[in-house]
């Protein structure tokens, strides 16, 4: 963790903000795309991701279907059935810890959570400063977050890290928000946000994604935790370390199989893996033009150009 000095500022210049890797960093419009799941039973969590979080089924072909928003549009989650595979155990896995859906606004997370409570599904609520989040675990224990952002102009700095806390919420005032408005399933415009994983060590995982594949740091006095991201984001990746010591997620586990970061164009992709070469990673070139590249748990990421994504 870093011992920067910190005063309060509000008005840094964005260049001056966060940690930039000292090699290949990541293009300011870097984003998270599709996300890909093991799940013991398709049907169970397609009725769970539809039900409750108000997915639409975009595709279902065997073993496998994608999500999106409700008017359609691009997928956001993809899942794969693997019948008999053991659930997240409560102390988790290296890996995912939860992947995190953006809303578009406020006043759909303000209906998301009256609908929750109306279907009496239970969430946890925090505060984050950065934004307003619930969270849930599906039918597998896989973790899940989804927000919505404040805007930039309200995040506050000290020094160079962003401040992020994890606060009560304030239920009724985002209830309010919401208006007369009921929850109609996830709106357009929704879109995954961010990845946060579990890891062994902290400074083991920055060493692959922030100095290998050029991700900022943003926030790095959170106990146990580190965030990073593209563009000046609060993140776009969360580690942690609040499960170290137990293994990684298992081939006949419900788990994280991988997931898409989004980079502007194929050069970028190309830029990115021979910076992760570089610093001794491994990774395969995929036939769509895409690479994939494991943390040093394993866990997946795929690097896609934004034309094939």
């Amino acid at each position: 963790m870093s011992s920067e000095p910190r005063s309060s500022s509000t008005t840094a210049d964005a260049a001056e903000r966060g940690i930039a890797p000292s090699g290949f960093r990541l293009p300011a419009a870097t984003h998270i795309g599709l996300v890909r799941l093991q799940v013991s039973d398709l049907a169970r969590s397609l009725a769970y991701y539809e039900r409750v979080l108000g997915f639409r089924t975009l595709n279902r072909s065997g073993t496998v279907a994608t999500l999106g928003a409700v008017d359609g549009g691009a997928p956001i989650l993809e899942l794969h059935e693997k019948p008999g595979a053991q659930p997240v155990p409560r102390r988790g896995r290296l890996g995912l810890f939860h992947f995190a859906i953006l809303l578009p606004d406020r006043p759909s997370l303000g209906r998301l959570v009256t609908h929750l409570n109306e279907i009496g599904a239970y969430a946890g609520m925090s505060d984050h400063l950065v934004s307003e989040a619930i969270y849930l675990t599906d039918p597998d224990g896989l973790g899940i977050e989804v927000y919505a952002d404040r805007p930039r102009a309200e995040w506050r700095y000290e020094g160079r890290e962003l401040v992020m806390s994890t606060l009560p919420l304030d239920v009724p005032n985002l209830v309010a928000a919401a208006g007369n408005t009921r929850w109609s399933g996830m709106p357009n415009g929704t879109r995954m946000g961010h990845i946060h994983l579990h890891v062994g060590d902290l400074d083991a995982g920055a060493g692959f994604y922030h100095d290998a594949l050029g991700f900022d740091k943003v926030a790095w006095g959170y106990p146990g935790a580190l965030f990073m991201s593209a563009g000046g984001y609060h993140h776009h990746l969360g580690t942690n370390t609040w499960a170290a010591g137990a293994p990684s997620a298992g081939e006949d586990e419900a788990r994280l199989i991988d997931w898409d970061l989004v980079l502007p164009d194929a050069g970028s992709v190309s830029e990115a893996a021979a910076s992760v070469e570089r610093a001794g990673g491994r990774v395969e070139r995929l036939p769509d033009g895409g690479v994939l590249a494991r943390d040093p748990w394993g866990t997946a990421v795929r690097l896609v150009a934004s034309s094939t994504a």
